[in-house]
């Protein structure tokens, strides 16, 4: 639906938490998906990351140990989004998408342009 504000949250994420609540505190009330449960498809990453205007690697969470496991630190663009789509645990987070555009709350301030 056009003029719906999305975030990919992850409720243990003090980030996550923290963005939520901005989000509400200025009279939003974003749909919340929660994104290790209803992962994004591939295509829907990159249309994320883009709109975002920030490169993969910078949508990757590169303290996660699955990242070091998998061996991603000199993966290309296209392994790294393959990567996340199958181990959505790699995602950066939250990712927030509203009518105004897209942005990955980290810092946090960057969602207040899209507000």
């Amino acid at each position: 639906m056009a003029g719906e504000a999305i975030i990919y949250h992850n409720p243990k994420c003090s980030t996550s938490r923290k963005t939520l609540e901005l989000l509400r505190d200025n009279g939003i009330e974003p749909k919340i998906v929660q994104y290790l449960k209803t992962p994004p498809s591939r295509d829907e990453l990159v249309t994320m990351i883009r709109d975002a205007g920030i490169d993969v690697r910078s949508a990757v969470r590169k303290r996660e140990p699955l990242y070091a496991e998998l061996d991603l630190a000199d993966a290309s663009d296209e392994q790294l989004l393959d990567a996340m789509a199958e181990h959505p645990i790699l995602i950066e987070r939250p990712f927030v998408v509203t009518p105004k555009g897209t942005r990955l709350a980290r810092p946090m301030d960057g969602v207040r342009e899209i507000l």
